[in-house]
């Protein structure tokens, strides 16, 4: 069965989809190093025990699994489609959407996993950062996923690019707005047990 599928892929258009793969979780990686370092500096104040090389690290090794497992389905369709040269026919936007919210639920879960790890020694519930990257990605993919389908309505390139902005900033603030509620939640139970 691989054979079969191999011997049916020409690289010259299928090495375009396995590049676009690769770029995207490379980009994961500049991602979760801006996001990592800016959730360390919101947390260092009252987290101060948790090293920015170690956060920083898990929040790297979670986006690039949130990113590979993320991609790849549609990697994988892109795929059939470079060998089948048959055309896509994108779903309806309601039901585009609501998979980009489970596909952020699932992606906030991944993500968030490893930074859990690192989490757990430093305060109690630690689980609740879990749950709150979930919701947060819930949300924030939705944004993202509608920015990118109204940026491609654009005419010129300025509007195309400021749309692509305004959503990932958008996505941006809706995600840090849910996960600073949670991690004021944690940092506050860290902080009534140490008055006890």
């Amino acid at each position: 069965m691989i054979g079969l599928l191999v011997s049916n892929i020409d690289t010259r258009q299928t090495l375009g989809v396995w590049l676009s793969f690769f770029i995207a979780v490379f980009s994961g990686v500049i991602e979760a190093t801006l996001v990592g370092l800016a959730q360390w500096w919101a947390m260092h104040p009252w987290l101060s025990k948790i090293r920015r090389r170690v956060w920083w690290q898990a929040t790297t090794i979670g986006a690039l699994c949130a990113y590979m497992i993320g991609y790849l389905p549609s990697t994988l369709m892109k795929m059939d489609q470079a060998v089948s040269q048959t055309q896509q026919v994108e779903p309806p936007l309601g039901i585009t959407l609501l998979l980009a919210s489970g596909l952020g639920g699932v992606a906030g879960v991944i993500l968030s996993c490893a930074q859990w790890m690192v989490l757990r020694h430093h305060v109690g519930r630690a689980k609740l950062w879990i749950l709150a990257n979930m919701l947060a990605w819930a949300v924030g993919m939705p944004v993202i996923f509608l920015g990118m389908d109204w940026a491609f309505t654009m005419a010129d390139t300025w509007s195309f690019l400021l749309t692509i902005g305004a959503a990932l900033i958008a996505a941006g603030l809706l995600v840090g707005a849910i996960q600073a509620w949670f991690l004021i939640v944690l940092v506050s139970q860290n902080l009534d047990k140490s008055e006890l």
